[in-house]
């Protein structure tokens, strides 16, 4: 079996899956308030068509899906949806991305479908800073999908928090302090180029080595060793003694694009080759049109070897990305 291999030596086996350009929330990095245009039903790719997607990726050496969105728990018929790709063979790990608001009900199902892990968005832990930016007052419910999570077994428990600089930096250690008493691996990610209406500022992006530097001055944190569960991208550390762990993902301060692994397939049927790039391969067509699978597969590995070297965040060529998150998928 040929791999998918990239120009430049990676192996590429992880798709990211997003099922939906939807979501119940409007946080302000990723929307304006009202909204943004939604993609035609028509557009959005059919259930059938994800999973032969990720069939075909499968066959071709890719271990390891994540299901995003927008919100991929408010599109009808997920739980079926992961039990099927949970049924692929060679498929060695299966996570989700969610802001957690439906978590609560949801987590059951999900993991007596097949789901491995979940990793949950979360910026605040303050009421009132919830609703600012997410534009929902949905903090309790996201708490509470949390703990569900974690006592149904979708473990480890991922928290995904995006530091903004002025915004909600004030709320590192509390995040941190989280995994002293609960098994969650707080994750802190530098605040990338996605805003869909005030446009990035680099001033408002901590360094993650600075990050580390703030919660070290209140108590000191040690290396994890054992990288069971998947490190990703993430430096990862934990409390002496603590049940939980606290990682650092730096996109934008030392990037880690030369062991990037990843594809993402977007809601409506493009292969997009790196997260901050518009390029992308159309696969919609080649769904739609009776083609098969070699054709599937055939345009895979063109979007494998239009993979670039890295992203230019910091050049002057860098130029914010034409779509939101919402849109792409996480």
């Amino acid at each position: 079996m040929n791999g998918l291999i990239d120009s430049y030596e990676r192996k590429i086996d992880y798709l990211r899956i997003s099922i939906t350009d939807r979501c119940n929330l409007r946080c302000v990095y990723c929307m304006p308030a009202e909204g943004i245009e939604l993609a035609e039903s028509s557009a959005i790719l059919r259930y059938e068509e994800l999973l032969r997607v990720a069939r075909i990726a499968v066959s071709r050496g890719v271990t390891k899906m994540r299901i995003t969105g927008g919100e991929p728990l408010v599109r009808k018929g997920i739980v079926e949806f992961v039990t099927d790709l949970s049924s692929l063979k060679g498929l060695k790990d299966l996570s989700l991305t969610t802001n957690g608001v439906l978590l609560q009900e949801f987590a059951p199902r999900l993991k007596e479908a097949g789901l491995k892990r979940v990793n949950v968005s979360l910026d605040s832990l303050k009421r009132d800073r919830f609703l600012k930016i997410t534009r929902g007052d949905n903090l309790n419910q996201v708490l509470a999908g949390l703990e569900e999570a974690r006592k149904v077994g979708l473990t480890p428990v991922k928290v995904n928090m995006v530091v903004i600089k002025g915004f909600n930096d004030d709320e590192i250690i509390d995040f941190a302090m989280m995994s002293k008493t609960k098994p969650y691996h707080i994750r802190f990610i530098e605040y990338m180029p996605f805003n869909a209406s005030e446009g990035w500022q680099k001033d408002k992006c901590i360094p993650a080595r600075e990050l580390k530097e703030m919660i070290e001055r209140v108590e000191p944190l040690e290396p994890v060793t054992d990288l069971t569960g998947g490190a990703g991208p993430a430096r990862r550390f934990r409390f002496r003694g603590a049940p939980g762990e606290v990682g650092f993902i730096s996109p934008v301060s030392e990037h880690f694009c030369g062991s990037c692994n990843r594809l993402r397939l977007t809601s409506d049927g493009k292969i997009r080759m790196c997260l901050f790039s518009d390029d992308e391969v159309d696969i919609r067509n080649a769904l739609r049109d009776g083609s098969p699978d070699k054709v599937i597969e055939d345009l895979l590995f063109k979007a494998v070897m239009s993979k670039p070297m890295r992203h230019h965040i910091n050049d002057n060529v860098f130029k914010n990305c034409s779509r939101t998150m919402s849109l792409i998928g996480g």
